[in-house]
């Protein structure tokens, strides 16, 4: 393997380069674009997990191909070309946000310069020609130019995530995905408003990774974690559940070390990732090794919701609480927890129903009995300040 381009968010986003001679095939959506001729507002919304690193995408470059679109796209992640002379920013993705997101089709950066599809520049100043359409956009995964129409490269590319063959002989495919495409569907999933990401996601590092050069697909947060925090990324058949729930297993005792540690943030972090290698046994299998994998699951989602109420994320806490009930609508762990979760939102009523019915299925539980005291008191309290304030307003 030939050296490899890298960029990343967070802790990740690897992109990269090898001389790759297989024919992709083909297949769907509406193009990716450099937006010079539509303009847009660029957005200032918060880090996307709070700053909390996604992860790491490795590509690479079709360089035998596509040489000089290769060669623009390794030099922006080494940023080794200095200044833009049309732009006057540094020639380099590093900070760089994913500023369009089209769901079941593409992610699209490289805007350096504005960081909202107006900017960019190619190291070859300015724009640069379509260097062929050898490449078809047939599959997830592949890496290719946006622009303005023919001939109008500049910096701007995106990833697709799903065959989207009517952009053939219009884009430029200049590379794929190798690692991380787990990285690349969660920004495909995050938020957006209209096609613009609601939380900012941003390429925090870049570079080029070289032969033998560590791929960063490892995590490296001093855990003791040796898996990829990807099933998708680990030498592994995800259709072994047996092998997923040992490695499930182990995920989950390192997140419960973070747990009795109170840093909540990476035992949910750890407790994500289990539910992510359960996700992919569960697809990979269609569903078969579901039971099996229920338990570590079900115990994750629980500890997440008590996570996410300590960090007074109480939206989250509900969201996790629920997907726990959806293993388990019986359990009294999940009521509990998501009716914390919903005082905290103020949802008293809904509170109070979560309660009843975890009271009704375990009658003993003094916790439980004591937290129904609590929301009746607080409902209480909310009526009186409402009769309050209706007889201020017809004295």
């Amino acid at each position: 393997m030939d050296e490899e381009a890298v960029a990343h968010i967070h802790d990740g986003i690897r992109l990269g380069r090898k001389k790759e001679r297989k024919k992709a095939v083909c297949s769907t959506t509406d193009g990716p674009r450099d937006c010079h001729t539509e303009r847009s507002t660029a957005d200032r919304e918060r880090p996307i997990s709070y700053g909390i690193a996604l992860g790491r995408i490795v590509l690479e470059l079709f360089a035998d191909i596509v040489p000089k679109t290769a060669e623009n796209f390794r030099a922006l992640c080494t940023g080794e070309k200095g200044i833009g002379p049309t732009t006057g920013k540094p020639l380099h993705f590093k900070g760089c946000p994913f500023h369009r997101i089209i769901k079941r089709f593409m992610i699209q950066g490289g805007d350096f310069s504005n960081q909202n599809g107006t900017g960019g520049e190619s190291i070859y100043g300015g724009k640069f020609e379509d260097e062929n359409f050898h490449y078809k956009h047939g599959k997830e995964g592949l890496l290719s130019m946006a622009n303005a129409g023919r001939n109008t490269n500049g910096s701007q590319f995106f990833i697709t995530m799903a065959p989207s063959p009517h952009l053939d002989g219009k884009r430029v495919v200049f590379g794929r995905v190798i690692k991380g495409m787990g990285v690349a569907r969660i920004l495909e999933n995050v938020e957006v408003k209209g096609e613009k990401p609601a939380k900012l996601c941003v390429t925090a590092e870049c570079g080029e990774l070289k032969g033998g050069d560590d791929w960063g697909i490892f995590p490296k947060d001093g855990s003791g974690d040796s898996h990829p925090d990807f099933p998708e990324d680990a030498d592994i058949d995800v259709k072994d559940v047996d092998k997923i729930l040992l490695i499930t297993e182990d995920l989950k005792n390192i997140g419960n070390t973070f747990f009795k540690s109170q840093n909540w943030e990476m035992a949910i972090k750890k407790y994500t990732e289990v539910l992510r290698y359960v996700e992919g046994s569960k697809a990979a299998t269609e569903n078969a090794g579901g039971a099996k994998l229920q338990p570590v699951a079900l115990s994750c989602l629980l500890n997440i919701g008590a996570c996410k109420l300590k960090l007074s994320d109480w939206q989250g806490a509900v969201d996790s609480c629920l997907e726990a009930l959806e293993i388990d609508p019986a359990n009294t762990k999940a009521l509990y927890r998501r009716a914390q979760g919903w005082q905290g939102l103020k949802e008293y009523d809904q509170a109070l129903a979560d309660l009843k019915k975890a009271q009704e299925i375990a009658p003993e539980d003094k916790a439980i009995q004591a937290e129904l005291r609590k929301v009746k008191q607080k409902i209480k309290a909310q009526k009186d300040k409402e009769k309050a304030a209706y007889a201020k307003m017809f004295a």
